[in-house]
């Protein structure tokens, strides 16, 4: 796991580009006049470091005094942020907005309030056109203001036009605010527990939806009001492992961006984002050729320059693409080939560590694990299970929960009965103590308890009979959890077949495509 550090300054610093690096050592000498501003020296200090560390930082820059550091590192940040936001400002409309606004203060308070007006005027209409809704409010509330304050020779219906105007961005900010609370609390569950483990949860997660806001949104063709909408029905859906309504507004999240194409450059994290997902539903479906294609999207996309000289969509794309990449040698069966991709993978996570969230890293360790795991190397397998195992953290109890199972079977696998018999009773304490054990979890975990005990004639019967029973689960609404994490179906089959698990899966691999006429 990342050993991120805790100085934002380092932070901003390590997270430069050379051009945004060169860009700020122009700044600070053209504002401040001399080019040995003990600013430049810490900014040069900490731009040499790989890691935060206070102590060697004040010893190897003794012109720097502790007393002082506190300020000069406040000083620093701000000119910095402030060097980025002239660099950066064609790149965002919001700031390009910010600045139309700033401009329009400054000439009311110097007394020109129709030239004031002027400026309103027009970036009223650039907020307008770019769909940037929660700005007018602003614009607005300034122009009540200049209107109420002063006599302009305005229309005479000018206040009733200004009025309608407020109530009517009101009304949207307001549904807007709705929407988007109630997307971010259902990812916010999802990130605490992963997918829906009985009715109970999924009443939970049905009660998001059961909002006025969400009705009303049906009929609504703000870019906005419809993203957060297909975004509360995509995260309701994934939870409740719907994964055919998933596709759905997964699918009318991206087309949303097609058709408005400015709003990919201005709103680039949530395009990704729904790439991502569309992603997903179509390995969770199985639709092959979709997958393909879309990842085709995304690689194409990634060159584009709104990924190029953004460092955040680099690696948000990063991730997402090599999401991707390994769960698409899952659904082929190419483990063994998916390896290849874990030395790039791991190079950017040390790369990327400041800026990766836990959850993300985990995801990953998971699915690394994984491919080891379907490879036949189980030893490997179970290193980086023990990588989430031993994180103490409160989000993705799923993963936590289904990565000490999976550790399980590894053990299993190379033969640690020993391990395995006091393994077995944590790991279930574990899953009851976390409300993780539906009736799969109960039956393999049964299977565990007595398979490391039965000679290899004896164990075939109970792998098919362990097979017969798991089968009709996966279609079941409550009972199908675990095959989200595990394909268990396809590791019995293997032991049954005695052959490697992937040869299983790549077998139903050619069989499905073979039935669907997709080119291999």
């Amino acid at each position: 796991m990342p050993n991120r550090s805790a100085d934002t300054l380092f932070q901003l610093i390590q997270s430069l580009e050379r051009s945004e690096k060169r860009n700020f050592k122009l700044y600070i000498t053209r504002n401040s006049g001399s080019s040995d501003l003990k600013v430049v020296q810490l900014f040069d200090a900490l731009e040499g470091m790989k890691q935060y560390d206070e102590e060697q930082l004040l010893k190897k820059n003794p012109a720097l005094q502790k007393q002082q550091l506190s300020n000069l590192k406040a000083h620093l940040y701000r000119e910095i942020l402030a060097s980025l936001r002239i660099l950066k400002q064609d790149e965002n409309i919001d700031l390009q907005i910010h600045e139309q606004l700033d401009f329009a203060r400054l000439l009311y308070n110097k007394g020109l309030y129709m030239q004031s007006l002027k400026v309103l005027e027009r970036v009223k209409e650039l907020t307008k056109n770019n769909n940037q809704v929660t700005y007018l409010q602003q614009i607005l509330f300034l122009e009540k203001k200049i209107e109420t304050l002063h006599i302009t020779r305005s229309l005479q219906n000018r206040a009733e036009q200004l009025s309608g105007e407020v109530e009517e961005v009101n009304e949207r900010v307001q549904l807007i605010g709705e929407l988007s609370n109630i997307s971010l609390q259902l990812y916010s569950w999802y990130i605490k527990n992963g997918h829906a483990r009985n009715e109970e949860d999924r009443a939970a997660v049905d009660n998001f939806l059961q909002n006025e806001a969400v009705t009303e949104a049906q009929t609504d063709k703000g870019f906005y009001e419809r993203l957060y909408l297909y975004q509360c029905f995509c995260w309701h859906s994934f939870i409740t492992q719907n994964f055919l309504v998933y596709y759905r507004y997964c699918q009318k999240w991206v087309d949303l961006f097609t058709a408005d194409e400015k709003m990919i450059g201005i709103e680039t994290a949530s395009y990704i984002k729904g790439l991502h997902n569309l992603l997903g539903a179509h390995f969770d479906l199985r639709n092959y050729q979709k997958f393909n294609d879309t990842i085709r999207v995304l690689e194409d996309f990634m060159q584009s320059p709104v990924i190029q000289q953004n460092r955040n969509n680099q690696i948000q794309t990063f991730i997402y693409l090599y999401t991707s990449r390994i769960n698409s040698h899952f659904m082929t069966g190419t483990f063994t080939e998916g390896l290849e991709l874990v030395p790039f993978i791991e190079e950017k996570l040390k790369k990327y560590e400041l800026f990766l969230d836990r959850h993300r890293v985990l995801v990953f360790y998971y699915k690394i694990a994984s491919l080891y795991f379907g490879s036949g190397q189980s030893e490997k397998s179970i290193d980086y299970l023990n990588k989430i195992i031993n994180l103490k953290v409160d989000l993705r109890t799923d993963l936590q929960c289904y990565a000490r199972l999976l550790h399980l079977i590894a053990h299993y696998e190379i033969g640690n009965f020993e391990l395995l018999e006091y393994l077995l009773k944590s790991v279930y304490r574990f899953m009851y103590k976390l409300n993780n054990l539906s009736i799969v979890e109960e039956k393999i975990f049964g299977f565990l308890q007595s398979a490391f005990r039965l000679s290899p004639k004896q164990l075939k019967p109970k792998f098919e009979s362990l097979l017969s029973e798991l089968r009709p689960l996966e279609k079941s609404t409550t009972g199908n959890r675990a095959f989200m994490y595990l394909d268990i179906i396809s590791w019995l089959e293997s032991k049954i077949a005695n052959l490697p698990v992937q040869e299983i899966i790549r077998k139903k691999y050619l069989e499905a495509i073979d039935e669907s006429g997709i080119e291999k």
